[in-house]
Order: structure tokens, then C-alpha cells, then sequence
């Protein structure tokens, strides 16, 4: 199988979700260019509608009227996150920070993950939260109000939680610090920092001085690493060729996986160009490669987290033994995604096995066959659709338009670069 061409993945979802919030927030009208328009960014649009905010149907270019950093009113609705925990988590920490009152709900896969560990400091800081029904699940019903200083140690590297936080002592007006185990995504502090917020790292910890106001701004939003690394995956994969991926978001915190793939034997160049509120944006390279099993380092886990089902489908065509510990957050992601990749690949025919934290994957080149339960889970569908374009591999995917949740066209794009 050949690959060629050139690939312009969708918007980054973290970016596109923390547009619209920041432009929600913000004074002034804020114009917002290649949104990600899926389920998940969808979802955000609509709980920020329901809070009174002016959010436009999503288009390829769009103009957001912001309301202040204190503006948004009560819903007289509850506040739907459909699929989507970012949506969830971060406008938690937006409620709590207004004087007003919401009830979070969402889909079945939502309401089966864990809430409580942004409840928690959102208590801490004196907000109410409660839970109408099983504790720390959805349906959640936040209070708002005025806020007290916080500095939380989180037992997990979240960066929800982060966010979460960040946010309501920008709302509240109140110094936030959050300590990591490690590092997680920095989207959320980036984006402030270039909005003029004063935001400080030291080491794994991240402490805001709240301001009055944010200002509106203009973003082009960067292609997604995450969806990326699908092509990226598959041009390594390949038997010939090349796929250049451009405009990607290259933060360092999201560009894992692309390490991980050159640490197995991947033809991987990223080059960096310009840099959009505090995002480094540039294009990778990826050539066909004789691949290797490895033994993830798990310092590398947050920065790759949602890439870690295409690196175990990759690793079931690499030479050896694929090894990945430290990522026990994967078990509460949309889907238990340990058990589900492994029971996957398992059941097309690869030598896959659990570990409490992560998962074994040793690589062969026989033929992989069968059908693939995604359990509803995009990463799951979009990682063995990639294993499935390989030539001598008969994949079926059994909900392909789950995909919906961050990459729509997911599946047209692959077709376009594939050629046999």
C-alpha cells in the first residue's frame, strides 16, 4: 500500500473548545477561523448558548459577541454536554465563578465518568456541587457564587481539572494554583497568557492572577495533533510513500505520540512555523518505515493520552514488543479504552493483554481479520480503521460515524491518501 499527498486535518478540539469559552468571556467581538465543527465542540456552542452567550452557528469563520468575564446568566435548561468531558469539566469551573445555578447532564458514555475530582476543588474554592444520583456521576448540579483562593495538589495529571479551575478563578477573580504529578496539556494557560493574564509555571505547578477583563481576539485554529496522528500512524505504516501533514498545533504537550512513533523506527519531521496565541503551528512529515516494539516511557503517557489506541494498533504491525504503563486515565475515558483496545485486538486476531495501567502488544505481520467493537468511542473506530486500510487486513468497524465526536470526515480523508 501507498500513501501520497497532503493531508489538512480538522481544528485542534482542545483549541476550538477553549475559543469559544474565551470568546464567550471576553469583551468585545472575538472572530474565530476553522473551528472544529463536531459533536464534542458542538456541544460546548450549545451550553454556552443556554448561559446566554451569542455563539453563531459554527462555520469555517465566525464571530463571537463576548459578554464579559462575568456575563453569562442562568440557564433555564440543563446544560446538555452531549459526549464531550472537556465541555463538562471546564464549563464547571465557568458556572462556578457566576452567581447562578445549572444542571450538567449528558449521553450515556458521559454519565459513566468520573466527576468528582473537579468537584472537589470547586467545593474547596465554595462553590456547591451535588449529584442527583450516583456520586461523582452526572446528572451534576453546579452553584456559583463568590470564590475563595485555592491551591490544589491533583492526585492525576488532568488537564479538565487544570482548566476547570483556571477558569473559575478567572471568572471569580481569584488566584488559582494547580500542582500536577506531571505535566498535562497547556492549552488553557497558554491561550490566557496571550489574552494578558498573568499565569506562571513552576515545574508541574501553574498558579493565575486573576484580572478584570480579557480582551476579544482573532485565531485560526490549528489542525488537531490527536487526528494527526491517525495519518501519521498510517504513513509510517505504509509499504511506500509519504504524507505531509500541515498545520498542525505542534505543542509539546501534545506531540507524544509523534515521539513515540520516530522512538520505533518512524520516518517522523515536524518543523515548526508561525505561533497563534501561544500555539507553535507547523507541518510533520511521515515516511514508510520498518517499525519496532517499545517500552513507553510513562512520563510521555499525558502527552499522547488519547493517542495511546492508535499506538497500540501500530504496535501490532512493529517488530516485538510494545509496552505502555502510567496510563490508568484511559480506563475513564469515553470508553475503557485499555480493555477495549486490547478485547479489540484480540479479536482480530493480534496478541494484545492488559496491565492494570496500560497494555502488552507484540507486532506480527499476519493477516488481521474480524469486527471491531468501539463501545461508541471515536479513537477506538479511527485507530483500527487505520489498521484496516492495510493491505491483507479485513477489519469491519461496527459504529464508523462515531467519529462524528472530533473528526467527521475521518473516513474520506483516508480514502483520499490510500492507494493500492
Amino acid at each position: 500500500m501507498r500513501v501520497d499527498g497532503t493531508v489538512r486535518v480538522p481544528g485542534d478540539k482542545s483549541i476550538s473548545h477553549r475559543s469559544l469559552m474565551l470568546a464567550a468571556l471576553a469583551d468585545g467581538a472575538s472572530r474565530v477561523r476553522g473551528i472544529l465543527r463536531s459533536a464534542d465542540v458542538q456541544s460546548t456552542a450549545g451550553v454556552l448558548r443556554a448561559l446566554g452567550a451569542d455563539i453563531p452557528p459554527l462555520a469555517v469563520d465566525l464571530s463571537v459577541a463576548g459578554r464579559g468575564l462575568r456575563g453569562l446568566r442562568a440557564p433555564v435548561v440543563d446544560l446538555d454536554c452531549g459526549n464531550s468531558g472537556t465541555t463538562t469539566r471546564l464549563m464547571a469551573g465557568v458556572v462556578a465563578g457566576h452567581p447562578i445555578a445549572a444542571r450538567f447532564v449528558g449521553d450515556a458514555s458521559l454519565s459513566r465518568r468520573p466527576m468528582r475530582r473537579v468537584a472537589r476543588p470547586l467545593e474547596v474554592m465554595g462553590a456547591e456541587v451535588r449529584f442527583d444520583a450516583e456520586e461523582g456521576r452526572l446528572p451534576m448540579r453546579v452553584r456559583g457564587g463568590s470564590l475563595s483562593p485555592i491551591r490544589w495538589k491533583s492526585e492525576t495529571a488532568s488537564a479538565q481539572v487544570k482548566s476547570a479551575l483556571l477558569l473559575a478563578g478567572l471568572v471569580g477573580g481569584v488566584e488559582v494554583t494547580v500542582e500536577e504529578p506531571a505535566l498535562s496539556r497547556d492549552h488553557t494557560e497558554r491561550f490566557l497568557a496571550a489574552l494578558g493574564v498573568g499565569v506562571a509555571r513552576e515545574g508541574t505547578s501553574v498558579t493565575l492572577t486573576p484580572v478584570g477583563s480579557i480582551p476579544a481576539f482573532d485565531l485560526i485554529v490549528p489542525g488537531d495533533p490527536s487526528s494527526a496522528a491517525f495519518f501519521a500512524a498510517l504513513g509510517a505504516l505504509a509499504t511506500a510513500g509519504s504524507l505531509l501533514i500541515s498545520d498542525v498545533c505542534l505543542n509539546e504537550s501534545r506531540t507524544g505520540f509523534f515521539r513515540a512513533l520516530r522512538a520505533m523506527g518512524g520516518s517522523v519531521q515536524t518543523e515548526s512555523g508561525s505561533e497563534r496565541l501561544g500555539e507553535p503551528v507547523g507541518t510533520v512529515r511521515v515516511a514508510a518505515s520498518s517499525l519496532r516494539g517499545v517500552e513507553l516511557d510513562p512520563a510521555e503517557v499525558p502527552s499522547m493520552i488519547d493517542e495511546i489506541p492508535m499506538l497500540a494498533c501500530v504496535a501490532a504491525r512493529a517488530e516485538g514488543l510494545t509496552t505502555v504503563t502510567g496510563a490508568a486515565e484511559l480506563r475513564v475515558k469515553e470508553s475503557d479504552r485499555i480493555a477495549t483496545v486490547v478485547n479489540n485486538l484480540r479479536r482480530i486476531g493480534a496478541e494484545a493483554e492488559e496491565l492494570p495501567d496500560g497494555l502488552r502488544v507484540k507486532g506480527s505481520d499476519s493477516p488481521l481479520r474480524g469486527r471491531v467493537e468501539t463501545e461508541g468511542d471515536h479513537r477506538i473506530a479511527m485507530a483500527f480503521g487505520v489498521l484496516g486500510a492495510l493491505p491483507g487486513n479485513e477489519i469491519e468497524i461496527d459504529d464508523p460515524q462515531c467519529v462524528s465526536v472530533s473528526y467527521p470526515t475521518f473516513w474520506e480523508d483516508l480514502r483520499q491518501v490510500v492507494t493500492r
